[in-house]
Protein backbone atom coordinates (compact mmCIF):
# COMPACT_ATOMS: atom_id res chain seq x y z
CA UNK A 1 0.00 0.00 0.00
CA UNK A 2 2.61 2.94 0.58
CA UNK A 3 4.20 2.00 -2.98
CA UNK A 4 1.01 2.92 -3.93
CA UNK A 5 0.12 5.92 -2.22
CA UNK A 6 3.83 7.11 -3.52
CA UNK A 7 2.86 6.06 -7.05
CA UNK A 8 -0.17 8.24 -6.46
CA UNK A 9 1.70 11.19 -5.05
CA UNK A 10 4.26 11.34 -8.25
CA UNK A 11 1.38 11.34 -10.31
CA UNK A 12 -0.47 14.23 -8.87
CA UNK A 13 2.78 16.49 -8.33
CA UNK A 14 2.34 19.73 -9.56
CA UNK A 15 5.38 21.38 -8.27
CA UNK A 16 6.87 22.83 -11.63
CA UNK A 17 3.72 23.98 -12.86
CA UNK A 18 4.90 27.44 -13.97
CA UNK A 19 8.28 26.43 -14.81
CA UNK A 20 8.01 24.39 -17.85
CA UNK A 21 5.46 26.58 -20.00
CA UNK A 22 3.59 23.49 -20.06
CA UNK A 23 1.50 21.10 -17.39
CA UNK A 24 3.71 18.86 -15.77
CA UNK A 25 2.86 15.15 -16.38
CA UNK A 26 4.79 12.58 -14.41
CA UNK A 27 6.09 9.96 -16.16
CA UNK A 28 5.85 6.41 -14.02
CA UNK A 29 6.57 3.20 -14.78
CA UNK A 30 7.49 -0.08 -12.75
CA UNK A 31 6.35 -2.26 -9.75
CA UNK A 32 8.02 -2.74 -5.78
CA UNK A 33 9.29 -5.98 -7.79
CA UNK A 34 10.77 -4.67 -11.32
CA UNK A 35 14.33 -6.42 -11.63
CA UNK A 36 16.10 -3.48 -12.82
CA UNK A 37 15.85 0.12 -12.36
CA UNK A 38 16.82 2.23 -15.38
CA UNK A 39 17.23 5.91 -14.51
CA UNK A 40 17.72 8.95 -16.84
CA UNK A 41 17.89 12.47 -16.83
CA UNK A 42 13.66 13.39 -18.03
CA UNK A 43 11.08 11.99 -20.08
CA UNK A 44 11.46 14.26 -23.77
CA UNK A 45 8.72 15.87 -25.09
CA UNK A 46 7.33 12.91 -27.02
CA UNK A 47 7.12 10.66 -24.49
CA UNK A 48 5.10 13.68 -22.77
CA UNK A 49 2.94 13.58 -25.29
CA UNK A 50 2.36 9.62 -25.14
CA UNK A 51 3.10 8.98 -21.81
CA UNK A 52 5.38 6.16 -22.45
CA UNK A 53 8.83 6.28 -21.49
CA UNK A 54 11.79 5.85 -24.09
CA UNK A 55 9.14 5.94 -26.81
CA UNK A 56 11.49 8.07 -28.99
CA UNK A 57 14.41 7.30 -31.20
CA UNK A 58 16.92 7.75 -28.11
CA UNK A 59 14.28 4.66 -26.87
CA UNK A 60 14.55 2.76 -30.03
CA UNK A 61 18.53 2.56 -30.07
CA UNK A 62 18.17 1.79 -26.05
CA UNK A 63 15.63 -1.04 -26.48
CA UNK A 64 16.54 -2.61 -29.74
CA UNK A 65 20.23 -1.76 -30.73
CA UNK A 66 21.79 -1.72 -27.18
CA UNK A 67 19.62 -4.11 -25.29
CA UNK A 68 18.25 -6.29 -28.01
CA UNK A 69 14.96 -6.45 -26.61
CA UNK A 70 11.35 -6.60 -27.29
CA UNK A 71 9.07 -3.74 -26.02
CA UNK A 72 7.20 -6.38 -24.82
CA UNK A 73 10.11 -6.99 -22.62
CA UNK A 74 11.18 -3.30 -21.82
CA UNK A 75 7.89 -2.54 -20.85
CA UNK A 76 6.77 -5.47 -18.76
CA UNK A 77 6.82 -3.95 -15.26
CA UNK A 78 8.50 -7.24 -13.47
CA UNK A 79 11.33 -6.28 -15.77
CA UNK A 80 12.22 -2.75 -15.59
CA UNK A 81 11.30 0.14 -13.07
CA UNK A 82 11.52 3.28 -15.22
CA UNK A 83 12.94 6.69 -13.57
CA UNK A 84 14.72 9.83 -14.11
CA UNK A 85 16.08 12.46 -12.25
CA UNK A 86 13.05 14.75 -13.27
CA UNK A 87 9.63 12.81 -13.65
CA UNK A 88 8.18 15.21 -16.26
CA UNK A 89 9.32 16.58 -19.65
CA UNK A 90 11.29 19.88 -18.72
CA UNK A 91 10.79 21.54 -21.98
CA UNK A 92 13.04 22.58 -24.46
CA UNK A 93 16.04 25.16 -24.64
CA UNK A 94 16.96 28.07 -27.32
CA UNK A 95 18.77 26.07 -28.98
CA UNK A 96 16.00 22.93 -29.57
CA UNK A 97 17.76 20.59 -26.73
CA UNK A 98 15.81 19.88 -23.42
CA UNK A 99 16.27 21.71 -20.46
CA UNK A 100 18.18 20.46 -17.83
CA UNK A 101 15.94 18.11 -15.44
CA UNK A 102 15.44 20.27 -12.23
CA UNK A 103 17.48 18.68 -9.42
CA UNK A 104 14.65 19.31 -6.81
CA UNK A 105 12.18 17.01 -8.18
CA UNK A 106 15.46 13.90 -7.97
CA UNK A 107 15.68 15.14 -4.63
CA UNK A 108 12.26 15.48 -3.78
CA UNK A 109 11.04 11.45 -5.39
CA UNK A 110 14.50 9.18 -6.20
CA UNK A 111 15.62 7.99 -3.01
CA UNK A 112 12.02 7.29 -2.47
CA UNK A 113 12.17 5.37 -5.97
CA UNK A 114 14.83 3.55 -4.99
CA UNK A 115 14.33 2.84 -1.55
CA UNK A 116 11.03 1.18 -2.62
CA UNK A 117 12.01 -0.98 -5.37
CA UNK A 118 13.88 -4.58 -4.88
CA UNK A 119 15.59 -4.53 -8.05
CA UNK A 120 19.06 -6.36 -8.65
CA UNK A 121 20.38 -4.34 -11.43
CA UNK A 122 20.71 -0.12 -11.65
CA UNK A 123 20.79 0.76 -15.34
CA UNK A 124 21.80 4.72 -15.60
CA UNK A 125 21.57 6.23 -18.78
CA UNK A 126 23.15 9.76 -19.41
CA UNK A 127 26.08 12.03 -17.82
CA UNK A 128 23.40 13.84 -15.89
CA UNK A 129 21.84 10.90 -14.39
CA UNK A 130 25.19 9.54 -13.49
CA UNK A 131 26.57 12.80 -12.50
CA UNK A 132 23.69 13.20 -9.94
CA UNK A 133 23.71 9.27 -8.56
CA UNK A 134 27.97 9.38 -8.77
CA UNK A 135 28.77 13.27 -7.94
CA UNK A 136 32.65 14.07 -9.17
CA UNK A 137 33.37 10.62 -10.73
CA UNK A 138 34.60 10.89 -14.19
CA UNK A 139 31.57 10.02 -16.29
CA UNK A 140 33.92 8.32 -19.52
CA UNK A 141 35.59 6.12 -16.39
CA UNK A 142 31.66 5.28 -15.04
CA UNK A 143 30.95 3.56 -17.99
CA UNK A 144 34.14 1.78 -19.09
CA UNK A 145 33.31 0.20 -15.42
CA UNK A 146 30.98 -1.96 -13.31
CA UNK A 147 29.86 0.30 -10.24
CA UNK A 148 27.90 -0.17 -7.03
CA UNK A 149 24.67 1.91 -6.49
CA UNK A 150 22.80 1.14 -3.15
CA UNK A 151 25.13 -1.86 -2.48
CA UNK A 152 23.80 -3.24 -6.12
CA UNK A 153 25.22 -3.55 -8.94
CA UNK A 154 24.85 -0.23 -11.07
CA UNK A 155 25.96 0.09 -15.19
CA UNK A 156 26.55 3.56 -16.30
CA UNK A 157 25.75 4.42 -20.41
CA UNK A 158 25.68 7.39 -22.50
CA UNK A 159 22.61 8.81 -23.20
CA UNK A 160 21.92 7.04 -27.01
CA UNK A 161 19.93 10.24 -28.09
CA UNK A 162 20.60 10.84 -31.93
CA UNK A 163 22.18 14.89 -30.25
CA UNK A 164 24.89 12.76 -28.81
CA UNK A 165 26.87 11.47 -32.06
CA UNK A 166 29.97 13.31 -31.38
CA UNK A 167 30.58 10.97 -27.94
CA UNK A 168 30.05 7.97 -29.79
CA UNK A 169 32.83 8.81 -32.44
CA UNK A 170 35.02 9.91 -29.79
CA UNK A 171 34.57 6.54 -28.00
CA UNK A 172 33.82 3.55 -30.46
CA UNK A 173 34.88 1.21 -27.93
CA UNK A 174 31.89 1.75 -26.10
CA UNK A 175 29.34 -0.06 -28.71
CA UNK A 176 32.08 -2.28 -29.83
CA UNK A 177 33.34 -3.47 -26.48
CA UNK A 178 31.39 -1.98 -22.97
CA UNK A 179 27.44 -2.21 -24.68
CA UNK A 180 28.02 -6.17 -25.19
CA UNK A 181 29.06 -6.55 -21.17
CA UNK A 182 26.18 -4.41 -20.35
CA UNK A 183 23.77 -6.55 -22.04
CA UNK A 184 24.72 -9.80 -20.96
CA UNK A 185 24.77 -8.04 -17.34
CA UNK A 186 20.97 -7.04 -18.55
CA UNK A 187 19.87 -10.15 -20.08
CA UNK A 188 20.93 -12.26 -17.31
CA UNK A 189 19.10 -10.34 -14.67
CA UNK A 190 16.15 -10.54 -16.75
CA UNK A 191 16.43 -14.18 -17.27
CA UNK A 192 16.94 -13.96 -21.40
CA UNK A 193 19.67 -16.85 -22.58
CA UNK A 194 20.70 -16.61 -26.34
Amino acid sequence: MEFEKFRESVLACQDCAGRFGHKPIPIFHGTPHSKIMQISQAPSSNVHLTRRPFNDPSGDKLKYQWYQITDEIFYNEDNFYITSIAKCFPGKNGKGGDKPPPVSCAKKWLAQDMSMVDNKLFSIVGAKAANYLFPGENFVDLVFKNNTLNNKPAVVMPHPSPLNVRWFKEHPQFEAQRMPEIREMVWSTLGITK
